[in-house]
């Protein structure tokens, strides 16, 4: 491999490479220490074209290579576990276009997700792929993973704000489809392939997105309900009342905003009363719309709300927003705890959380459970605060068969990675299973890309 190793090098410049084992260090273990890997060297090129020359090198010396975004991934997708080589994106990290009268923009994979947004912004522009690591996060490793986020009630995931890609194959080949069309039927969608797939078929560089236009009124509004099934009317509630204008619908619920509120400083509860549920809904839309008003008329004018309050500033938008997005942070904080990103159908949210949380808690009766999520589009995130995770695997089927049951996903968007790689197989029908794995053996036949992740 010293021959590999030194031709890589050549390839990416002195720039472009460390084989210090400190700077290495935050790039092989994952943020919650869930994970942790090994390389001999880090590859950090600045060009599509030193990504080319690197995987050219890989491929023809079956080197294993795996690619890595902001490192923010919760799977282990992004992980090297066996001295594979490691390929940060973080240099290619270009705004190389901004096009206000087309809606688009083309960004380099390393650009983090929070300057995308910026980037727009200052063109009068919206991107809405908004997610609480938003500031680390790359869009490479956003799209390599289709994340979700707050807004794909109203936008959808990561694919669906994509107009073409750039991608280097396993072999070094540039596939070249940074098209900005909004139609184009000329067969086989091939950027599909690459969205999602963790970086086992070809690694992104570029990408067009999607631009919106910037609303010129948000309405955030916290309001208490009595049970999950209360928050589901809700929304259908508030979304024939706005004409469709929501664009985020959290479920949270007493137990979150009282870890919230006791870790992270500078929160504090909006209610004077307590709940047992919540729901932080998020409305936009254009100047003439009056949306307030509506929100307030929507939420005055039903009983499955109990109380409620409308953010009047910023920094109230701010503050409701930080009850939500600082979750995870305050259940990290608690302690120790078993996490499950999985999806159901919406109107089927009621019935899984009741099933499934006493199934959990027959099996584990001193676990604390921590549901919340993006009820608007079906994905929650089923937690469980629990002093021993020993039981981690058995509590991860228990609630993985219901969520199969309910006709879910095991993973809504945090991916497969190694954590669900083999649970996998237990819930993709063999066909499915079949065609990845034709899939992968066309376009990496050496098995290169990040391999033993997902497959």
């Amino acid at each position: 491999m010293s021959d590999a190793l030194a031709r890589l090098k050549d390839a990416v410049g002195p720039k472009g490479f460390s084989e210090d084992p400190q700077k290495i260090a935050p790039h092989v273990e994952e943020w919650r220490g869930s994970y942790r890997g090994n390389t001999p060297l880090l590859l950090k090129p600045a060009t599509t074209e030193e990504v080319s020359r690197a995987l050219a090198i890989c491929n023809e010396t079956s080197t294993p290579v795996v690619p890595q975004g902001g490192n923010t991934g919760l799977v282990g997708g992004q992980i090297p576990f066996n001295g594979e080589i490691l390929l940060s994106l973080e240099r290619l990290n270009r705004i190389r276009h901004v096009d206000k009268a087309g809606a688009n923009m083309i960004v380099e994979a390393g650009a983090i997700l929070a300057n995308v947004q910026r980037a727009a912004d200052d063109a009068d522009m919206q991107f809405p792929l908004s997610l609480a690591s938003e500031g680390s996060a790359t869009i490479g490793g956003n799209l390599s993973t289709n994340a979700g986020g707050v807004h794909v009630l109203r936008y959808g995931m990561a694919r669906e704000l994509v107009l073409g890609l750039e991608v280097v194959l396993a072999d070094g080949r540039v596939l070249e489809m940074l098209r900005t069309l909004r139609k184009d039927n000329t067969g086989y969608d091939l950027k599909q392939l690459f969205l999602g797939a963790e970086g086992t078929l070809g690694i992104i560089t570029a990408a067009a997105l999607k631009l919106f236009p910037k609303p010129a009124e948000t309405v955030i509004a916290f309001a208490a309900v009595r049970d999950p099934a209360s928050a589901v009317a809700l929304l259908a509630h508030m979304q024939n009342a706005t004409g469709g204008q929501v664009s985020a619908f959290e479920l949270v619920p007493r137990i979150g905003i009282d870890l919230v509120t006791k870790h992270i400083p500078g929160t504090s509860d909006p209610l004077t009363a307590p709940s047992p549920w919540y729901v932080l809904a998020e409305a936009t839309s254009g100047a003439s719309f009056d949306l307030k008003r509506i929100v307030e008329e929507a939420l005055s004018d039903t009983d499955l709300v109990t109380d409620a309050v409308i953010a009047t500033s910023e920094a109230q938008r701010v503050a409701l927003w930080k009850l939500r997005e600082n979750m995870s942070e305050a259940q990290k904080k608690e302690g120790p705890s078993l996490k499950h990103d999985i999806a159901v159908p919406v109107a089927a949210i009621p019935d899984f959380i009741a099933k499934a949380t006493a199934a959990v808690l027959k099996a584990l009766p001193d676990a604390r459970p921590v549901t919340f999520g993006h009820l608007g589009d079906g994905n929650l995130h089923f937690n469980f605060n629990v002093a021993d995770v020993s039981k981690r695997a058995e509590i991860a089927r228990i609630v993985h068969d219901i969520v199969h049951e309910f006709g879910g996903s095991i993973s809504a968007e945090h991916g497969i990675g190694v954590m669900k790689r083999d649970e996998l197989l237990r819930y993709k029908n063999t066909a499915e299973i079949e065609i990845m794995r034709a899939l992968k053996r066309t376009l990496d036949p050496k098995n290169i890309l990040n391999p033993g992740k997902i497959l």
